[in-house]
Parts: structure tokens; C-alpha cells; sequence
């Protein structure tokens, strides 16, 4: 999954004035959670959307959540990072705005990024900050990760940097779920084929 072209987007983490980082100290996992954390390390390590990383200035902790199959999602703690940052505030549209935009069009196509957050890389000054601690070491994020202030405001600036001409005419864009909408049914084909030629 190669991503979006840094130039496109990039997630960034300014900080406030006379900011200091802040190292959260290990917390400890029940064993059957910690082996699920590091399974899911393992597999973000595969594709590339984590490095190993040493001598972190700032250091978040691994928060297990439970998932309803039994498995655990892996989040961090981002709680002193986030505090440090400034509010993005590029602004999310309005759902009712959305849904009355639909109305009236026979044709819709609903989509959801595929793992979108990952798709957008972080930027490469700002890894640093997203540092977090295991058992097995000390990690930090090469794409965007879940729990950061901003991420909602910065998926949404992408999406509409890339859709910016077909918004309100053939899409209609909320963070990752995307709508192709159309009068018609051959309307709606070629609507489909400019979004997928514009996403590929």
C-alpha cells in the first residue's frame, strides 16, 4: 500500500510554545493482551507502518482494546501529545448538509477508504513524536495513526484536495466514507469511472 503522494498530504504535529516532551513510563499488560499487542505490532511492522526506533524524546504506552471477535486492537496513548498540539480546524462537513445533497439522486455508490488513515504517511520531522513503548521495545509510526488530535481534520483536507472539482456534483465526501450519487443509471457509470480514475 503505497499511500498518498506526500504532496498531497502529510500529517503533521506542531507543537505549542515551551512544550516539553513528555515519556510515559511502562505500563504493565496482562499476559494474554500483551501477546496480542505484540502479534499486531508484528503485522503493522510488515507493511511497513512502524519502525524500530531508540533514544525517543517522547513516549506514549500501548492501550489494548478489545474487539468483539475476541482479538485486540492495539491503540496508544497519545493523551500528553495530543494536549501539546494545536487544534486543526479545518472543518468536517456537515452530515445533514450531506444527506440533504443526496436527496433526490436514484443512484448511489457508498465507499470507504480502505485503510485510510494508513494511506497518508506522516511527515518525516514529526515521527519522532508518536514514539510508544512495549515489553519488546520502543516503536513509532510511519503513517498516520488512530488517537492523534488532528487525524479526522487532515483525512478530511486530503479528501478534499483530491475531489475538490466533483464534490456536490458526483461525490459527496465525510472523512473516509465516499458517495458516487447520480440521476440516472447511465449517469452513473461514467460518475464511477471519473471518482475511480481521480482515486487510482
Amino acid at each position: 500500500m503505497p499511500g498518498l503522494d506526500p504532496s498531497i498530504v502529510q500529517h503533521r504535529l506542531p507543537l505549542l510554545p515551551q512544550t516539553r516532551p513528555v515519556k510515559q513510563k511502562l505500563r504493565r499488560l496482562h499476559p494474554r493482551w500483551s501477546l496480542q499487542v505484540k502479534e499486531e505490532i508484528q503485522k503493522q511492522l510488515s507493511v511497513g507502518f512502524l519502525s524500530v526506533v531508540e533514544y525517543p524524546e517522547w513516549l506514549a504506552n500501548v492501550v489494548p482494546v478489545p474487539k468483539k471477535d475476541g482479538k485486540v486492537r492495539a491503540c496508544v496513548d497519545f493523551r500528553d501529545l495530543n494536549k501539546a498540539n494545536p487544534k486543526d480546524d479545518f472543518p468536517l462537513p456537515h452530515i445533514d448538509m450531506l444527506v440533504d445533497s443526496t436527496a433526490g439522486h436514484s443512484m448511489l455508490s457508498f465507499m470507504d477508504g480502505f485503510s485510510g488513515y494508513s494511506q497518508i504517511l506522516m511527515a518525516p520531522e514529526d515521527m519522532e513524536k508518536t514514539f510508544f513503548i512495549t515489553e519488546w521495545g520502543t516503536y513509532c509510526y510511519r503513517v498516520m495513526p488512530f488517537g492523534l488530535k488532528n487525524t479526522g481534520a487532515t483525512y478530511q483536507r486530503a479528501a478534499t484536495t483530491l475531489f475538490h472539482d466533483m464534490m456536490h456534483r458526483d461525490v459527496e465526501v465525510y472523512v473516509d466514507d465516499m458517495i458516487v450519487k447520480s440521476r440516472g443509471r447511465s449517469d452513473h457509470l461514467a460518475a464511477l469511472e471519473r471518482f475511480f480514475e481521480r482515486i487510482r
